[in-house]
């Protein structure tokens, strides 16, 4: 049986290439927005993150924000500093960047209007599910609230976006304490894909095509801690995960992970 490798297995790589209303998304240092910024921070301060191993390892400083954008310290400091000054972040007591009521509300909103306009682009547009993330990024500040709210009601007021996200962050929070990443299930554990992470387009692309989606079923066959690589099954394929695919699939653990 042949074993399909994740883009750039074995190498473990933790970055990601990976969002708010009444600010425009005008590019800023090295191409992120201020979204991009909020975003970030808001994926580093909830337990089930963009990668949620790593974001439960380490608070949400500048440097960890730097890191998942893949920017240099200071591009993020400058920005956590405007952050900072424009009353949307705060430092904890351990300098972890902490978000104040203002800019929580501003960055969940910034993620409901993304995930809204994913669903949009697969319901009506046609477009696949790996494909709706970059076009929604790109139109994200194409739409007024109430354009939006509008296209909730014709969608139906879908429950997540195309990758398995809920559209209400209240309720992506309270299931995250019932998902675990790929990586944290021990040989013989199964689980069924719920959420997929969507920012780095490559990887996305690579788990729809091989069947890496919400809804499937996955079991853990090996783990290989030299490599740093896990090999599941997934419709009677093998698929080889690195480390960084690993920490961006969240699963359900079934009956027999449990038991």
């Amino acid at each position: 049986m042949q074993t399909c490798r994740a883009p750039g297995t074995p190498v473990a790589c933790h970055t990601t290439s990976p969002w708010l209303a009444p600010y425009n998304r005008a590019t800023m240092a090295h191409g992120h927005t201020v979204d991009d910024y909020l975003e970030a921070i808001y994926f580093l301060a909830f337990p089930v993150g963009e990668y949620g191993p790593v974001a439960k390892a380490k608070p949400a400083v500048a440097a960890r924000v730097a890191e998942l954008l893949g920017v240099s310290r200071a591009s993020a400091g400058e920005m956590v500093k405007r952050l900072e000054a424009d009353g949307l972040i705060e430092r904890g007591p351990h300098k972890e960047l902490e978000f104040t009521a203002t800019g929580r509300a501003a960055a969940e909103r910034t993620i409901r209007r993304h995930r809204l306009i994913e669903r949009l682009l697969t319901d009506f547009m046609g477009y696949t599910p790996a494909e709706s993330h970059d076009q929604a990024e790109l139109l994200s500040d194409t739409f007024t609230d109430e354009m939006i709210e509008r296209m909730a009601d014709r969608l139906g007021r879908p429950e997540r976006c195309p990758h398995g996200w809920p559209i209400d962050p209240a309720l992506e929070q309270r299931e995250s304490r019932e998902l675990v990443a790929i990586a944290e299930l021990v040989a013989g554990d199964e689980g069924t894909i719920v959420r997929v992470a969507e920012h780095d387009g490559a990887l996305l692309h690579w788990c729809y095509d091989h069947g890496l989606e919400p809804g499937a079923t996955v079991e853990v066959e090996s783990i290989d801690t030299d490599s740093d690589q896990i090999v599941v099954l997934v419709a009677h394929q093998e698929r080889a995960l690195n480390a960084k695919t690993a920490e961006g699939l969240f699963v359900r653990r079934t009956a027999k992970a449990l038991g």
